[in-house]
């Protein structure tokens, strides 16, 4: 399909309005890759129709980043230089609506040493984190998708048309077309997430398990009183209703640190740091990940487990119906943003304290003391098998189905 002007239009909107919902007087901060600048301007554009006071744009080079990995060393790419320190404190000051519209090539960082891509995220994730816990909660975000010509050749390899059945798949999956309303259309998806999440809620699970024929078998317990959450989260501070991550299809907590056991198979590939790992699995013992295997890539995932003291912890469970949109368009995206919208998934790393009541306005101590992991890293990867079992176990022992083949029990 040729995507005309006035649906790019109604995409910009839709990500500027909805997703983001940026509000009048507020900072924008929106990323993306340079050969994009032209859907990121209609972007800018929507944000500054909506009302924002200043967009400032962020650029992303797949082949800037590649060369600074080959030729700078490891020192020098460490460093968070003063400015961007700087940068980080305007941040935190401004509580920007940040925009990231995802469009890079999978393989971008193939061939490079995983141990160096690991150092420098651990190097400068150190300095960074605190920032960013600064002002979670506190702000909105989203996070979009726009096909590149090498993200479309990995998903339709050799496919003249392949850019166009990639965008076909993206409008699909974020229910926008010619003729309908999207907004309309995410109104109603809200609210059937939302009605999940409260029923979920109103089992007060104390624990999940997890089964399918693949090996995976597992069980996780949950922070008491922790909330499940999908689709949209308010910002305290404003009122404003925002959607994180377009498409979604997830319900989601954060569960206990430290209290997980057993092994879980991996569905899809995970695209890390511009790599891939294919075909792994991860195993937990005392609620760590103590070991791990890929067919791909096992060297970058093991330095992603140990990429500080808890990135070995959970800190995220998520459920999500193999009807999901995502799932029916039938292909691997290799990108974290829809693959993880295709099925189940838990996330290594840091956990979400505004789950918890009250979260929003704990400190990361405070929230690491209820059972929120606390990481440099937040890396999800897909657990949701066509036949996967998860039941909920609640305080007293009784056990309700809440998966069965991988969808609503």
């Amino acid at each position: 399909m040729a995507i005309s002007e006035e649906l790019l239009r109604k995409y910009a909107a839709l990500i500027a309005r909805t997703g983001a919902n940026v509000q009048k007087g507020q900072v924008v901060s929106l990323t993306a890759a340079v050969e994009i600048s032209a859907f990121a301007a209609l972007v800018a554009e929507e944000c500054y129709r909506a009302g924002a006071k200043k967009v400032n744009m962020e650029w992303m080079s797949d082949a800037q980043k590649r060369l600074d990995f080959t030729y700078a060393d490891e020192e020098t790419l460490c460093e968070v230089l003063p400015w961007e320190e700087e940068k980080l404190k305007q941040m935190t000051k401004d509580l920007p609506c940040r925009i990231f519209i995802a469009s890079g090539d999978p393989d971008a960082m193939a061939g490079i040493d995983p141990g160096r891509i690991a150092a420098v995220g651990r190097a400068r994730g150190k300095v960074i984190k605190p920032y960013r816990s600064l002002i979670d909660g506190k702000h909105q975000w989203v996070i979009a998708a726009y096909p590149s010509e090498k993200w479309a050749e990995k998903c339709f390899p050799g496919d003249p048309d392949k850019v166009d059945k990639l965008w076909d798949a993206i409008l699909k999956t974020v229910r926008v077309s010619e003729e309908g309303d999207p907004v309309e259309a995410w109104n109603a998806h809200t609210q059937f997430i939302q009605d999940k999440a409260e029923w979920l809620n109103g089992q007060a699970f104390s624990s999940l398990k997890y089964k399918s024929a693949n090996g995976t078998d597992f069980s996780v317990e949950l922070i008491p009183g922790a909330k499940w959450e999908g689709a949209g989260v308010t910002n305290p501070l404003n009122g404003a209703f925002y959607i994180p991550n377009m498409p979604t299809e997830e319900i989601f907590t954060t569960p206990m640190a430290g209290r997980c056991e057993g092994t879980l198979v991996a569905v899809k590939p995970l695209s890390l740091h511009g790599q891939l790992v294919e075909e792994f699995s991860v195993t937990f013992k005392g609620g760590r990940a103590v070991s791990c295997t890929a067919k791909k890539g096992q060297e970058l995932l093991e330095k992603t487990i140990r990429m500080d003291e808890t990135s070995c912890m959970l800190g995220e469970v998520a459920l999500v119906p193999k009807e999901s949109p995502v799932n029916q368009c039938g292909i691997l995206f290799y990108e974290t943003l829809f693959d993880e919208n295709a099925c189940c998934h838990v996330a290594l790393g840091a956990g979400f304290k505004e789950v918890l009541p009250g979260g929003d306005g704990m400190t990361v101590e405070e929230a690491q003391k209820k059972g929120v992991n606390d990481s440099i890293i937040h890396v999800d990867f897909m657990v949701g098998a066509d036949d996967l079992d998860i039941d909920g176990i609640k305080p007293d022992g009784t056990v309700v189905p809440v998966f069965r083949n991988g969808t609503w029990a």
